[in-house]
Parts: structure tokens; sequence; C-alpha cells
């Protein structure tokens, strides 16, 4: 196959309901449908005021989180940064990443690399509600 196309708010499956958290949580895997082999992507849709309930981590992966509409904060280890559209956040293997809407919501692009393959749980740790205030 030469490309592939798919409409991220569209074709995906929404499986933010996997997640446990708000109703109104969005998480849509277009990895798959894309067929990427070197990489991954998502598209999450974070409602105002809500913080996605896990942190996580990943031994290989690297990844980009890119802020395409609303604002919020994320937690990186011990660090908390605000941040808005079109704002660029790398996190490396090994670093601990979480995430929490604004007023506006938070909606964002997770670009990570390399691919995970056929188990993508299996380079990830995660842990329910481990940004507390």
């Amino acid at each position: 196959m030469a490309f592939s196309l798919t409409n991220l708010r569209n074709e995906p499956p929404d499986v933010g309901g996997n997640f446990d958290g708000d109703a109104g949580l969005e998480f849509r895997m277009a990895t798959q449908l894309l067929g990427l082999e070197q990489s991954g992507l998502t598209f999450q849709r974070v409602p105002a005021g809500v913080r996605f309930p896990y942190g996580h981590t990943h031994r290989v992966q690297e990844e980009v989180f890119v802020v395409v509409g609303g604002s919020g904060r994320m937690k990186l280890d011990d660090e908390i940064v605000d941040v808005r559209q079109w704002d660029a956040v790398r996190a490396p293997p090994g670093t601990w990443r979480g995430y929490e809407a604004g007023l506006d919501g938070l909606e964002l692009l997770v670009i990570g690399a390399p691919s995970l393959g056929d188990d993508p749980r299996g380079d990830v740790t995660g842990t329910r509600d481990w940004w507390t205030d």
C-alpha cells in the first residue's frame, strides 16, 4: 500500500470507556487503521476539568503529545506544565506522564515511536490515580 487514510474522529473506534473514567473521555487508536509500521498514533479528547484516570510510562517508546484543541496541564514525573493549543511535549522512555483538561477541554494527538507491534501493552506500565494533588 502506497498510502493510508483515516478520519481520526470518525473511523477508529472510541475506546475511552475502557479506562473507567469520565463518560466524555474519547480515545481513538489509529495505528492499525493506518498500517503504521514504525510508530503509533492516537487521538484523545479529555472533557473540561477532567484528569485522565491513569498515568503511564514506557520502557522503549517515546511519545510526543501535540495539543490540537483546548488547554490543560501535563505531569511528567514530578513536574507539572501548562499546555495550550499547538504545544508539543516529548516524553522519553522511562518518564511517567499524565494530563488533565482545562476549562475548554483538551484534545491531543499522541505519536509514539518505535512501534509497539503486536504487543502494545507489553511496553507500558500504568497506574490508576497516579497523579494526585
